[in-house]
């Protein structure tokens, strides 16, 4: 929010957030420290965009359940700043007195390690203190250590996986995926290192690595003589939000120099709908650019007709999880007839990911899917290997053929 609305925006949600925490918790509940001079003793920020209450004359852990499946009903809902809505994700952790510590600063230590613990699981849960935190916390300072000296030792990789056109059954673009090949020669995938890249602020010198390398790949893949094509590549909420996004996409097409209409980036709905109006003038400027534009996972997240016609967008990518039943059950398959019937009135195109199977691809075919992702065709694989594809000429029709 500092980022995209400024400081006093940032500091405004954050008064927002403890008003609504002071209409909802009870007089008798009091903090253990406070860092805000003359603010109501109910609650604390603690710091940056943390808060902590002391709840008393809680019986159960299943009465303290019970306020957290409230806090987060309240933050979830959306905010309004300087005429900005703003959606935020919260997580919180519990700790109990007097099992997990007799001292405020234990109990304060351990309800912060279950916070970062509700982190990785997604965010906009709680999780109590358990003892084998601990080693999760000391297991993720170690991958924050790891992870920080990775992109100096060049342990990152990029593999990339063909997108194809359902109709000609050509390759039409890859989407950039990267991968972590630490000293130990051990495969690191994004689900483990990603969420942490984004809570330390890693994930922008990450993120500028994978858009100037999966770049540079696509001139290099067209100075060879391959028909030209899309690079993907997947932009997170953190990099996004940044000041200085718009020109680090610029200075990456002019110094690799690509062509911007063989770029697309990727961006989940949530991103959109954190900070809608600042996300249309980001979109409206990359799109002036010519970068396409496409929806991550469509259909998981906030999913609607009126945000897909106020953003500049190409593409909708269906998630996987609707694609793997698709085939055998009903309401899937009507969620993605109900997709491709929007993005055809809204004239944008659709790409299924997670296809595996040729009765999931004769379906989508039949819906009238415009491209295919997945491992039916190809898994991501690494530069020289998608080279090796493109010389071959392998696309759909002749996979199908040889198959």
């Amino acid at each position: 929010i500092n980022d995209t609305l400024g400081h006093n925006a940032g500091d405004m949600l954050l008064k927002t957030v403890a008003e609504r925490l002071q209409d909802f918790v009870r007089r008798s509940d009091t903090i253990s420290r406070s860092s805000n001079e003359g603010s109501d003793p109910t609650i604390a920020r603690l710091g940056g965009d943390e808060f902590t209450v002391l709840l008393s004359e809680i019986n159960t852990i299943q009465n303290a359940a019970q306020v957290a499946h409230r806090i987060l009903d309240i933050i979830r809902h959306p905010f309004t700043i300087d005429n900005h809505e703003i959606f935020v994700t919260s997580s919180i952790g519990i700790s109990v007195y007097p099992h997990d510590g007799i001292e405020a600063e234990s109990l304060l230590k351990n309800a912060d390690t279950a916070m970062y613990y509700a982190k990785d699981q997604g965010r906009n849960n709680f999780q109590f203190y358990a003892k084998h935190m601990n080693t999760t916390a000391c297991e993720r300072f170690e991958m924050e250590n790891k992870l920080r000296k990775a992109l100096d030792n060049q342990e990152f990789h990029l593999y990339y996986q063909p997108q194809l056109d359902i109709r000609s059954g050509n390759v039409v673009g890859v989407e950039a995926l990267i991968r972590w090949i630490d000293a130990q020669n051990n495969v690191i995938l994004p689900g483990r290192f990603i969420s942490l890249a984004e809570d330390t602020g890693l994930i922008v010198p990450i993120g500028e690595w994978i858009l100037n390398t999966a770049c540079r790949q696509n001139r290099a893949w067209q100075d060879a003589g391959f028909a030209p094509m899309y690079v993907s590549v997947n932009i997170s909420s953190v990099q996004f939000r940044q000041p200085s996004f718009i020109r680090t996409v610029d200075e990456v097409l002019q110094d690799t120099g690509l062509n911007p209409q063989y770029l697309e980036l990727e961006l989940t709905e949530s991103i959109l709908m954190e900070t809608t109006e600042s996300a249309i003038q980001t979109l409206n400027e990359l799109k002036s650019m010519g970068v396409r534009i496409s929806i991550d996972d469509f259909g998981t997240g906030y999913s609607s007709l009126s945000y897909l016609k106020r953003f500049p967008i190409d593409t909708l990518k269906i998630d996987r999880s609707f694609v793997r039943d698709v085939t055998s059950d009903p309401d899937d398959k009507a969620i993605i007839n109900a997709i491709i019937a929007l993005a055809r009135s809204l004239n944008l195109k659709v790409i299924a990911e997670g296809v595996e199977t040729i009765q999931q691809l004769v379906c989508l075919h039949e819906q009238g899917s415009d491209g295919m992702q997945g491992y039916l065709f190809s898994p991501p694989l690494p530069k020289d290997s998608l080279t090796q594809l493109l010389k071959e000429g392998k696309n759909l029709k002749t996979w199908w053929v040889l198959s």
